[in-house]
């Protein structure tokens, strides 16, 4: 399911399915998306961030026409313990690559990869990142 913010609308609340991965989704070249990401974050609960809430980055491919400087990606990243990825949506194979990591994200989330917990993965994946 997609949302263009956050809080989501109250209606329909005993027909939402379980939400097992939140993706904020901003585009680099747009202050608005990050602000528009930074005012939906105050609407997730806590418990969240422990894993099931990560950042994509689009547009990276442009980092020259980027209004959004890379150190605040890196610091939501680092102040909601989330992990940060980076992508170019125009590009087939690095789209394609960046469904797939999510897809295994969401598993990973919903419990559907035996041995492996949503907060054992946010933490490798915050550990990589800071190699």
């Amino acid at each position: 399911h997609l949302a263009t913010s956050l809080p989501l609308p109250s209606e329909g609340d005993h027909l939402r399915p379980r939400i097992d991965l939140i993706v904020f989704m901003f585009d680099i070249k747009s202050k608005y998306s990050l602000r528009n990401v930074e005012a939906s974050l105050d609407h997730v609960d806590a418990s969240f961030f422990l894993g099931k809430v990560c950042f994509l980055v689009t547009g990276v491919g442009r980092v020259n026409y980027s209004s959004v400087e890379v150190n605040a990606i890196w610091r939501l990243g680092e102040v909601y313990c989330s992990p940060v990825l980076f992508c170019e949506l125009e590009l087939d194979g690095v789209r394609v690559a960046t469904a797939q990591r999510l897809l295994r994200m969401l598993q990973i989330c919903a419990g559907h990869v035996p041995g492996v917990s949503a907060l054992c993965f946010g933490s490798l994946m915050r550990n990589s990142a800071d190699d």
